[in-house]
């Protein structure tokens, strides 16, 4: 007698009971989904002195208002960095459903050295609990901070630049190529036309 293959019916309806069981509760949690991404941006002077912007966005996808928001980045060191521009920590009142908040602040980094940030970290209260809430950002990525560069070349200019606008040119010059074609009458029509 030939083996029957498995009927794997039941274990696929079970994996779907519980799938969308576990889905009805987490889309059904009433409460505030923050969300936040953490931005640090070098930038080289003149001076020889390099800054750093980092921009931290934060966005609440959940349903229902986020009370006593508070923002620290403690990531920064006093010996690698020195505050410039703005503060590390920043604290809102309420952050609504689908709103959003942003702060910026900018460093000077003061020595060279390859810096790996952490994530900063939100608190914020919901009525319903009493304990705060935390959320954190998306980490950065490794700045390598007064690093030697080498100096840049005419090409490679040309070659970002390329990069950058090489398939908008060629459908450009495609097109011009198609509009001039079609409005030009051919050669061979206009001297056939001239015989008759």
């Amino acid at each position: 007698m030939a083996n029957r293959p498995r009927n794997s019916l039941p274990a696929f309806l079970l994996f779907f009971f519980f799938f969308s069981a576990s889905w009805t509760t987490i889309s059904s949690s009433e409460g505030p989904f923050i969300v936040a991404h953490k931005k640090a941006t070098s930038t080289r002077l003149k001076s020889g002195t390099e800054r750093v912007t980092v921009t931290i966005d934060i966005y609440n996808q959940g349903s229902a208002t986020a009370y006593d928001l508070s923002l620290s980045d403690g990531s920064w060191p006093e010996d690698v960095f020195d505050i410039v521009a703005g503060n590390t920590s920043m604290s809102w009142e309420r952050l609504d459903v689908g709103g959003s908040l942003s702060h910026s602040f900018e460093l000077e980094a003061k020595t060279k050295t390859l810096f790996y940030g952490a994530p900063a970290i939100i608190t914020f209260r919901i009525p319903t609990k009493a304990a705060l809430q935390e959320a954190y950002s998306t980490p950065i990525v490794p700045l390598d901070l007064l690093a030697e560069r080498p100096p840049e070349r005419k090409f490679d200019l040309a070659k970002r630049l390329l990069a950058k606008y090489g398939q908008l040119a060629s459908v450009i010059t495609i097109v011009a190529v198609f509009v001039y074609l079609v409005s030009t009458p051919s050669r061979s029509g206009a001297a056939a036309k001239k015989k008759r």
